[in-house]
């Protein structure tokens, strides 16, 4: 029997699926299903101009999302940082459809390929598909990078929406897929846009107020700035230009320096806080300047991301100085969890002596040379995490921190190995070990935000080891934070001794990354750094993040010292 005859793969027109005689009336599924066949056929018989060349070879262009990629690619390379981030977005969408279509859509209606010999031999594809036919794969591949595009691009949008139709209209009229698997994967795409969008924007806001942090009585007010450095990275965020010395801001200091936030920063200062002292530097020279800005100052001031940040607190925590945090990064995942306002709501809230204390997370021996411990006001990871942030800083700089983060998770799904440690005295193979400075509430395959940072235990998860790491990692992430399966254990905990740590083995904390040391404590200092906010201001646009407005007990997370 040839494919043609074979009634499972091309039942005759007025059968409805799944048998029955032919010229039996038909089901509304089989009704829809002959009107699909129908119109197959129908742009079958057509010969459009052109369209043997062009349309055959769009579709071969984009086998494995290959036309896709490399349009990201370009975009990452030669277009604006607008374009950057729709490019980000974009690929994560194609991401997204990509596995729901082979993980769920081809094995759920298992409807098979449509009948080619009816199509012209000229416009077949050489292999012809194996796959089963419901949905079209191209077709969400297509729709989810055009839509990814358009929502934070509509020029780029104009130009690949056209190249997403062209690709759908090939799938039909090649003869790979009926026009409603083409239909049912575009809208696949679509959704998965929309849902990449909503989760990037629901990592993005920030409170509707101040959380409930305890205020900080101590926190000595500064009127005017005099004892207050800040001390801001030129290498976070935007900000970049000459190193510019530390100068009282009334005389006019650092006239060189580049646009960005620690510009926007620098402004709030002379005109809130005319006496404070500013000073420029680069990473490298970081940790150096805070220190000295440590040894002369009443407040510790920071401009920049949540690893400067991260530096700052430790410094400030060892000297027992207050800090006052000026966001100047890419994420601020520390200040928008803080609810911080803009720089002016911050050097308000340092005239007034408004401030708050929260909890830090410590690393004890730390990572540097010297082992001295040091904290992180976020989050700290052991696993293939720290891996793919080492590869991405260093191909951000050639291809843009969205590509380069995609690139970087390819890669290391693709290529590391689980990391055999002992965890609280017993031995596990872990993908990835979280410990979270309080607890990540919400699920999904973002972070989500914490309701307070004064807990007083740290959210731990490990995503066990076994298997690929992809469909652990991504169970990890899609399961809330106080869940148990075979494949993922949370928990909460006062401190987390690690030992038996393989040699050469990275850690990360606040998205920086080291080598880590072959044993080491994680653990909470609860409410040990004061930092400067105003009481009662609106810190930003409002945030889905607390459920009825009201924050989760502790009690509800669980035993703080659950193993």
């Amino acid at each position: 029997m040839t494919r043609a005859e074979d009634p499972a793969v091309h039942p005759p027109p007025g059968t409805a699926p799944g048998g029955g005689a032919h010229g039996a009336p038909l089901t509304w599924r089989g009704t829809l299903a002959d009107r699909d066949r129908r119109l197959f056929e129908a742009v079958a018989r057509q010969h459009w101009p052109g369209a043997e060349r062009v349309l055959p070879r769009l579709g071969r262009a984009a086998n494995h999302g290959v036309l896709w990629l490399a349009g990201a690619g370009a975009l990452a390379v030669f277009g604006s940082p607008r374009a950057r981030r729709a490019a980000a977005r974009a690929a994560a969408s194609l991401a997204l459809a990509s596995a729901t279509i082979n993980t769920v859509g081809k094995w759920s209606v298992r409807r098979p390929r449509p009948l080619a010999e009816v199509v012209p031999a000229a416009r077949r594809p050489t292999r012809f598909p194996t796959t089963t036919s419901f949905p079209s794969g191209h077709s969400a591949s297509a729709f989810a990078f055009a839509t990814g595009l358009a929502l934070e691009h509509r020029g780029w949008g104009a130009v690949a929406v056209p190249v997403a139709a062209g690709v759908a209209v090939s799938r039909v009229y090649t003869g790979v897929h009926y026009p409603a698997d083409v239909l049912a994967g575009a809208a696949l795409g679509v959704g998965a846009a929309l849902c990449v969008r909503s989760l990037a924007r629901a990592g993005e806001r920030r409170r509707a107020a101040p959380g409930p942090e305890q205020p900080a009585t101590d926190a000595p007010a500064l009127p005017d700035g005099a004892g207050l450095v800040v001390v801001a990275n030129t290498g976070s965020g935007v900000a970049s230009g000459p190193v510019a010395g530390g100068a009282g801001l009334g005389a006019g200091f650092g006239a060189g320096f580049g646009a960005g936030p620690a510009e926007e920063v620098r402004a709030a200062l002379a005109e809130a806080l005319p006496a404070a002292e500013f000073v420029a530097c680069t990473g490298e020279e970081l940790v150096a300047a805070l220190e000295e800005a440590a040894g002369r100052c009443r407040v510790l001031g920071i401009c920049g991301g949540d690893g400067s940040v991260s530096a700052a607190a430790t410094i400030a925590q060892r000297a027992g100085l207050p800090l006052a945090v000026f966001p100047g990064g890419t994420l601020n995942h520390f200040a928008a969890d803080l609810g911080l306002p803009d720089a002016a709501g911050v050097c308000r809230a340092v005239a007034a002596g408004e401030a708050v204390r929260v909890s830090v997370g410590r690393l004890t021996p730390g990572p540097g040379p010297d082992g001295r411990p040091v904290c992180f006001v976020n989050t700290f990871s052991l696993g293939v995490y720290p891996e793919l942030v080492r590869r991405r800083e260093r191909w951000a700089p050639r291809i843009g921190g969205g590509p380069a983060a995609l690139l970087a998770a390819w890669r290391v799904l693709r290529e590391e190995r689980p990391v055999s440690l002992t965890v609280a005295g017993r031995p596990r193979s872990v993908w990835l070990l979280f410990a979270g400075n309080g607890t990540y509430y919400g699920s999904g395959p973002v972070p989500r935000r914490r309701f307070a940072l004064d807990e007083r235990a740290l959210d731990v998860r490990l995503a066990h080891g076994g298997g690929r790491p992809g469909p652990r990692l991504l169970a990890a992430a899609m399961t809330g934070p106080l869940t148990r399966s075979p494949l993922h254990t949370a928990t909460r905990r006062r401190s987390l001794p690690i030992a038996d740590i393989p040699p050469g083995t990275l850690l990360a904390y606040d998205g920086e990354y080291a080598a880590a040391p072959t044993e080491l404590v994680v653990e909470q200092l609860p409410g040990a750094l004061v930092v400067y906010r105003p009481y009662g201001v609106d810190a930003g646009p409002s945030s889905a993040a607390w459920a009825d407005g009201e924050r989760p007990s502790a009690a509800a997370a669980g035993d703080p010292q659950g193993a």
